[in-house]
């Protein structure tokens, strides 16, 4: 006699988190934003050249169906019948180019990566192009010209690839980040598959006109980028299509997010002035402005947060990033071999509970906001011979703490009112020691959700909400409540102070490493081709921290 099933109350939601060394696929109750189950395969890059990262687009279409096979079964082990999955949403790691073939459904090359460098003399070259007085690129897109945004990466394609140039002549080439090349394929591909993207990812593209929501075709023509290889814009939250294969078959796909605005909604930030900070590889910080563009003066990006339905109205955000985060830890771990797995940073960190003066400025790639040094590299100072891989570990954890305090530092400017709190989300979270040093380091509360996965939470909620689906309330009474963690400072301001400033003196001692042609290198460093002015005077962040991810830095 089979066994009976269990009660599941409200219908079901399933989330995928596609990001940059994982995927996830999550399934939610929709009522109590319960986590059911869950499945995770994790990812690699490809290298070919110094600077260059690559994955294979087949490989992160395949992790996607196997975490949702594997979780379906997992749900029909616990009893639970997956014909409750009402909707499936879709978040993902940001500015990742591909290009395939419509007739095909095979991609014309490997996906380029959001942190590939090999852009940088097409970013010199197209920098050169903009009026000194009239820099269109940033007033029409929020975004300052760099290897980051998918725009160069594809007209590097466009130059560099003998097979894309063909399809493109002939009509048979199709453009998308991520969430548009897994929506197009798991809707029919080659056989009826929907070409779209939403506004939030469609913002980091810089083809995109955040003001009137639509390509913009002054910027395709400044990028030469043909507009028909361009997917369809639309809103976070509304039916794409249909599952057209696999357990979910018949089920709509209804919510898209990129990963950071998934985590956004995900904390339930809706309303004006709120900010949250994932940690993951890197660090993202968003405040949410509401319904107007705020243009940073403190080095932070403008971009869309998310528009939850085809006729509801869009909200912006400001962005700031750690770029190296988690991986501190997985550097520790995979080069310096000091520990064995990245939950040891917090044993060794907690058994000494201080760096004994030891700091860590992880410029592996020069230094961001506020510095925007490409001279600067990684070091680790103030040693004696007394320091061991304790202080480091714990050090390493400080220098996350440090550089999202510059980030929020830049952001109280910016918006006027200095936050009161910080939420935060990511796989990072679970380090206590961390947190307790981010309230530290910041001086305010440090609030933490009691579900860290609120990027595939975010994903869920706006796929059930979409109109047709209707399963999934947003209104703030009707909203779960979520269970938070506090982490309330506990040194005086004047010792955070202290050590504030002792991190920035640290970091001036890491520039000035490399010059503009590195000698141990024959790749341009990450920002070798434009000036110091240039990052200044545009007052955007160089972002190229890691996606939001998995429980591993």
């Amino acid at each position: 006699m089979a066994a009976p099933k269990t009660a599941v109350v409200g219908p079901l939601v399933g989330a995928v988190v596609q990001g940059t060394n994982s995927t996830h696929f999550m399934v939610f109750n929709s009522k109590t934003a319960e986590l059911l189950s869950h499945h995770q395969v994790e990812l690699t890059q490809e290298f070919p050249k110094e600077g260059w990262v690559e994955q294979d687009p087949k490989v992160i279409l395949q992790s996607v169906y196997e975490c949702i096979e594997k979780t379906c079964e997992k749900l029909q082990e616990l009893n639970v019948d997956i014909a409750n999955i009402k909707a499936i949403g879709v978040s993902n790691q940001r500015e990742t180019t591909v290009i395939w073939d419509r007739l095909t459904g095979e991609p014309l090359y490997n996906a380029v990566v959001w942190l590939d460098l090999r852009t940088q003399s097409t970013v010199e070259i197209l920098s050169k192009k903009i009026p000194g007085n009239n820099n269109f690129v940033k007033s029409k897109t929020g975004l300052p010209l760099s290897t980051y945004f998918s725009a160069v990466k594809l007209r590097w394609i466009l130059n560099n690839v003998s097979q894309v140039q063909k399809a493109v002549k002939e009509g048979r080439a199709l453009f998308g980040t991520i969430d548009s090349w897994l929506i197009w394929s798991m809707t029919g591909g080659v056989n009826g598959g929907i070409h779209c993207t939403d506004v939030t990812n469609a913002s980091r593209t810089m083809l995109f006109n955040i003001h009137s929501l639509e390509w913009d075709k002054e910027l395709c023509d400044f990028f030469e980028i043909p507009m028909g290889i361009l997917p369809n814009v639309c809103s976070s939250s509304e039916i794409y299509g249909l599952m057209t294969t696999g357990a979910l078959e018949g089920v709509p796909i209804s919510g898209c997010l990129g990963d950071q605005s998934a985590a956004l909604v995900g904390q339930m930030c809706f309303q004006e002035g709120q900010a949250k900070n994932t940690y993951g590889t890197g660090c993202f910080l968003l405040c949410n402005t509401g319904h107007k563009c705020v243009f940073s003066e403190h080095g932070l990006l403008t971009t869309v947060a998310y528009k939850l339905g085809k006729d509801k109205p869009v909200c912006y955000a400001l962005e700031g990033s750690v770029a190296i985060a988690g991986a501190v830890i997985r550097w520790l771990r995979d080069n310096l071999g000091i520990i064995k797995t990245s939950e040891e940073s917090e044993k060794l960190a907690k058994e000494v509970g201080t760096s004994y003066g030891c700091y860590f400025i992880p410029a592996f790639s020069g230094l961001y906001a506020p510095y925007w040094e490409p001279t600067a590299r990684g070091i680790i100072c103030g040693l004696t011979q007394f320091t061991n891989k304790s202080h480091i570990a714990f050090a390493a954890l400080e220098a996350i703490c440090f550089q999202t305090r510059e980030i929020l530092d830049a952001m109280n400017r910016d918006c006027g009112i200095p936050l009161s709190h910080l939420q935060v989300d990511g796989g990072m979270t679970n380090n206590k020691v961390l947190m307790q040093l981010q309230a530290d380091i910041l001086h305010i509360p440090v609030i933490k959700a009691s579900m860290p996965e609120t990027t595939a939470l975010g994903a869920a909620m706006a796929a059930g909400a979409a109109h047709g689906v209707d399963v999934w309330s947003l209104k703030p009474e009707d909203l779960s409540t979520v269970m938070m963690e506090r982490f309330e400072p506990q040194i005086k301001a004047t010792e955070s102070e202290i050590r504030y400033s002792t991190w920035k003196k640290a970091v001036m001692k890491s520039m000035g490493w490399v010059t503009t042609q590195s000698p141990e290198s024959s790749e341009p460093t990450l920002f070798s081709s434009l000036p110091l002015g240039f990052f200044i005077v545009s007052s955007m962040i160089l972002l190229t921290g890691a996606r939001y991810i998995s429980g591993i830095p």
